[in-house]
């Protein structure tokens, strides 16, 4: 049986996953640089062991309920590699690690899948109850974003 293994992580009361085999590593939050002309859902940087990092909030990247009502202990940066370069991710907190048949995961519903620029969206994991939105990581970002994300 095939599976696939996540780090499944929370944006406001959702639930959401992410292949592992991208994730480098997860850290508590940190103060984060602005950078003036960012995108909006660019929080701004961080030096994460003598890298300078782009930090990404993904709330709104999705437009959804910012996370900045949680709070600050309970949020991690989950850094991970897009296209060769290392971007953090601001999340309002990482839950576990999670293996997932390949059976129990459905394609995005295409009421969604239709939407312009969900093409993200892998599937929906299903556990024990529990609808896991599965991102691909790859496609979260427009090739314009990118080489912006790039350039910092």
């Amino acid at each position: 049986m095939e599976e696939l293994q996540l780090v499944v992580f929370k944006l406001g009361k959702e639930e959401y996953g992410v292949d592992i085999a991208q994730v480098r590593e997860i850290v508590r939050w940190q103060q984060i640089t602005k950078v003036p002309q960012a995108p909006s859902f660019v929080e701004g940087i961080v030096n994460l062991r003598g890298q300078i990092i782009p930090i990404v909030d993904l709330a709104k990247r999705f437009s959804l309920m910012s996370g900045e009502t949680s709070r600050e202990e309970s949020r991690r940066i989950v850094v991970v590699h897009i296209d060769g370069r290392a971007i953090g991710i601001l999340v309002d907190g990482v839950s576990e690690i999670l293996r997932i048949p390949t059976s129990q995961i459905e394609p995005p519903p295409p009421i969604v899948a239709g939407t312009m620029g969900a093409d993200f969206l892998r599937g929906v994991g299903k556990v024990d109850g529990r609808l896991i939105i599965i991102l691909d990581l790859n496609r979260i970002f427009s090739q314009e974003e990118m080489s912006s994300l790039k350039g910092m």
